[in-house]
């Protein structure tokens, strides 16, 4: 496999012979107003350019997968750029309805049985966030991809570390794990997707997965930076399990 980091949560997947967007957040630099009540309120999203041009980013995918449609994962740039009939995966049919909406003709909603091109996703529980907060941020899922050929990839989505991760990992034992872990959080609630300690959790319960951390740094209210992170894992002794791509990075498995 080849995981190819493209911003915030945006990744390229190269897996069993097939290529996977996923979360697609294509608009150009500040084409989006902040998050409000939350930090960096002065800043509009994304943060930080693209590191390369859409065209190339969407070139030869077979297919994508929207964990969710918060507009840092799914956005009016990657409605206009996907040609409207790629294969398009989403969490559930009320998602998928949206995604119909905008003239996209071949939806299917993920399941933990998923077949594509004989390639197993096994869509995963997530929680946005801890308590109150989950209600106003909605439902997520992640994805678990298996094949004969390949190591068993977990793309965690935008989620915090609770015992339903700690499951994901306990069944199947995934040797390459990537999470969302720029702690981001508005002024109330706590945090919305893991920060530092729940990365080092996932490094617990995985001490032999390489887990890559993403979504950081790319929109207003992220808290945790990728050099603390950095500094974090160091401190921890997983630094060489725990990888913070910069954006465009690519990693082979």
């Amino acid at each position: 496999m080849n995981i190819h980091h493209i911003r915030n949560a945006t990744l390229v997947v190269e897996y069993a012979g097939k290529k996977f967007l996923i979360d697609p957040m294509l608009a150009e630099k500040g084409a989006y107003p902040p998050f409000p009540n939350a930090p960096r309120e002065d800043q509009y999203n994304p943060l930080v350019d693209l590191p390369t041009t859409i065209e190339s980013i969407i070139q030869g995918i077979d297919a994508v997968i929207v964990t969710h449609l918060h507009y840092d994962h799914w956005d009016e740039a990657a409605v206009k750029a996907l040609p409207k009939n790629i294969k398009l995966f989403s969490q559930n049919e009320e998602d998928a309805t949206e995604i119909r909406k905008a003239g996209f003709q071949n939806v299917e909603v993920l399941q933990e049985d998923t077949v594509f091109e004989g390639i197993q996703l096994i869509k995963t529980k997530g929680e946005h966030g801890r308590g109150e907060i989950l209600k106003l941020a909605g439902l997520v899922c992640g994805i678990v991809f298996k094949h004969s050929s390949e190591q068993t990839l977990y793309v965690a989505g935008d989620t915090v570390w609770y015992d339903a991760v700690q499951e994901v990992i306990n069944l199947h034992q995934p040797e390459v794990i990537v999470v969302n872990a720029g702690d981001n959080q508005f002024n109330q609630g706590g945090s919305l997707v893991m920060g530092k300690d729940d990365v080092y959790e996932v490094y617990r319960a995985a001490p032999n997965a390489k887990i890559i951390a993403v979504h950081m740094e790319a929109v207003n209210h992220w808290t945790l930076s990728k050099e603390e992170l950095k500094s974090f894992a160091n401190k921890k002794g997983m630094s060489d399990n725990v990888l913070v791509p910069n954006d465009g990075e690519s990693y082979p498995f």
